[in-house]
């Protein structure tokens, strides 16, 4: 879904404005609304870390120069989506330039872990949006069953299920999920 480029800018410009409130992790903007995400849990942290760690391993040799890093954004202004996933790869340098947020031409991965508070977000929106921005691959994480799911291809034709224990493929990666813990 897209939206008018003046009433994104419009959105953008509230979200920079909003105050740190305590509980509310993320800000970002969907469907033409601004979001309040609540600060995640600590296994969805743990998770958050543990994949980013396997994965930064293997970008020197897979794709030199690249990160998987998690708190930066990542804004399709012609879509008008503001988004700030869990872990994405992109290429180290980005984080020195001017832009306020990543572009999506320059991310090949974006990880979401699930949360409890709203897992549609990132099973439909999420899918929906990171495939009209053109990534990739698109790793979900689902803690409160011990599940995930990878989606490749041109519009994430590919799903390939999980569970946690199994060691995947996502792109060049390898990946165990055998450290990663399902909500208490």
């Amino acid at each position: 879904m897209s939206i008018d480029p003046a009433t994104y800018a419009r959105l953008r410009e509230i979200a920079d404005q909003l105050p740190q409130i305590p509980g509310i992790g993320k800000i970002e903007i969907a469907n033409g609304a601004i979001v309040m995400m609540m600060s995640p849990v600590k296994r969805h942290e743990l998770a958050v870390l543990r994949i980013s760690r396997q994965l930064n391993a293997q970008l020197p040799d897979t794709n030199p120069g690249h990160i998987a890093y998690h708190g930066a954004d990542l804004e399709d202004a012609g879509l008008g989506q503001l988004r700030n996933p869990d872990v994405m790869v992109f290429p180290e340098a980005t984080l020195e330039g001017e832009q306020p947020a990543v572009l999506p031409h320059e991310v090949l991965l974006v990880v979401e872990i699930v949360s409890k508070s709203n897992p549609d977000n990132d099973y439909h929106n999420k899918v929906r949006d990171y495939s009209a921005m053109g990534i990739p691959l698109y790793l979900i994480i689902d803690p409160r069953d011990g599940t995930g799911i990878v989606h490749s291809e041109p519009g994430y034709e590919s799903r390939e299920k999980f569970n946690f224990g199994d060691k995947i493929t996502v792109g060049p990666w390898t990946l165990d999920t055998s450290g990663l813990l399902t909500y208490g």
